[in-house]
């Protein structure tokens, strides 16, 4: 399976086969803007046809049997696990990804794989009770075709997340990935069923930009949509979504905030603190964007979270040893870097950070910060840690809830302390004694408020809740007698 510079894939979209593009947009590295590729861009009505193709698709898909399909899944995760090393490379040259970034989200997608070859051959229904004389059961169907819209900052597992599962479940996938970083999020995971056996039709790659985002959402054959991106944008998908009478998964935006008690070891906490804000250049929904610590211990974590960010390496993550890689264009540079400056300009302090070196930002810390500062109140989506203190365990409670978002929270420091905090906050996730990014195939992952609708990823019911639909079946005996 040859994925780089190859005829197969380059200038064109997939949709039974690979097609010629009428347009196409340069893949672009972004620690040296080096070209490494050209992909096909997709337009509105090729979203059409494709769309068309996978309901025809999907039937003959859904009808096969469940080992069939489990064996795809199966296959695919052996795919990722062979070319293992030829993904990697492509998520740090094209995505930024340091190295072990890039290998954890190759192993998220085998584990994602292996997960949803469960799904097929798992319980689709339960048995009902019933006052008449007859079986009564409700049975999970797949819900048709599936479009999901994928973001840059983890390409690869975070439209895998949904295309796995949707298919597993029987469903067709229109897949659109951020134009950004079409080849990991889009160009790997095609070629990867390609090679798995999957039947023609069933998956679609469509790069392109809004025109077609808002083609593959409002096409009449999709039923569900599955989003994972801005929290502005989702709310756009979900309106318009709800006006077509189409469920639409929405994962969207987190400000989340790690809480360190008394007495908590200040020198793990603060390792703890710089991977929750630093991995991947804080450009992960879960990253840590607010650091919330007690009165005790807040001048010398601060102390040591910044002594940990001096010490990071950035640059390219293709050619050094770095510890973060690039921002994944100029337009998110520039906004991180004016959210650190109005916040110093609002009396912050900078104590380590601040800067921009070429591509890339340095894991930077903000003390003196208060509550109305723009890098508390906003998603930075950069390596940017504010610190700000608390007093009591209610302050503290009060602190994490007053953001708009909800997605995750990790607690340093006493189990029974933290347990006490974890039931008075409104979050998605709480991790007691671990920072605020953590995923698993098989563990439910969502968030509330403006962190999205709730966990629609993760483990059998949650992928069963958000790809398929309930039907109601009787069975009788015999043709029942009525008084007409």
């Amino acid at each position: 399976m040859a994925l780089p510079d190859s005829d197969a894939w380059s200038k064109k979209f997939f949709s039974d086969g690979w097609r010629q593009a009428a347009a196409e947009q340069p893949v672009v590295e972004p620690a040296t803007g080096d070209q490494l590729g050209t992909v096909g861009l997709a337009t509105a009505e090729d979203v059409r046809r494709a769309a068309a193709r996978a309901a025809q698709a999907q039937r003959e898909w859904a009808a096969t049997s469940p080992q069939e399909r489990a064996a795809v899944l199966r296959r695919a995760g052996e795919l990722f696990t062979e070319h293992a090393a030829e993904v990697q490379d492509w998520l740090v040259r094209e995505a930024g990804s340091v190295r072990s970034k890039a290998g954890f989200e190759v192993g998220l997608a085998v584990g994602e794989c292996f997960e949803c070859a469960s799904l097929p051959t798992h319980p689709q229904g339960e048995v009902l009770t019933s006052e008449e004389a007859r079986w009564s059961l409700a049975r999970r169907r797949p819900a048709g075709v599936v479009s999901v819209i994928a973001p840059f900052n983890f390409p690869l597992i975070l439209g895998l997340r949904s295309v796995a599962p949707a298919l597993a479940l029987g469903n067709a996938v229109l897949l659109k990935p951020d134009p950004r970083t079409a080849v990991s999020g889009g160009v790997v995971i095609t070629r990867i069923f390609e090679e798995a056996g999957l039947p023609a039709g069933v998956l679609h790659l469509l790069p392109g930009d809004g025109s077609v985002g808002q083609a593959v959402v409002d096409a009449p054959e999709v039923r569900v949509i599955s989003f994972t991106g801005s929290t502005p944008v989702g709310r756009a998908i979900g309106e318009r979504a709800g006006r077509l009478l189409k469920r639409a998964h929405l994962e969207l935006g987190g400000n989340n905030a790690l809480v360190v008690l008394p007495g908590a070891d200040v020198h793990k906490a603060a390792s703890a603190g710089a991977f929750g804000s630093y991995l991947h250049q804080g450009q992960i929904c879960m990253t840590t964007g607010r650091h919330i610590v007690h009165e005790s211990l807040v001048e010398e974590y601060t102390a040591a979270l910044a002594a940990k960010a001096r010490a990071l390496p950035v640059g390219d993550p293709a050619r050094e040893d770095v510890a973060l890689g690039p921002i994944i264009d100029r337009r998110q540079l520039e906004r991180v870097h004016s959210l650190v400056t109005e916040s110093v300009a609002a009396g912050a302090r900078i104590a380590a950070g601040g800067e921009i070196v070429g591509a890339c930002y340095r894991a930077t810390v903000l003390a003196d910060v208060t509550p109305d500062m723009p890098a508390w109140r906003e998603e930075i989506f950069g390596p940017v840690a504010p610190v700000i203190g608390f007093s009591t365990l209610e302050e503290a409670a009060r602190i994490v809830d007053d953001c708009e978002y909800g997605l995750s929270v990790g607690i340093l420091g006493d189990v029974g302390t933290a347990m006490k905090l974890a039931d008075r906050i409104d979050s998605g996730k709480v991790h007691i004694n671990e920072q605020t990014v953590n995923d698993e195939p098989n563990a439910p992952f969502g968030g509330v408020k403006a962190s999205g609708t709730g966990s629609r990823f993760g483990g059998a019911a949650a992928n069963i809740e958000a790809f398929t639909e309930t039907q109601w079946v009787t069975v009788r005996p015999d043709i029942a007698d009525y008084p007409f």
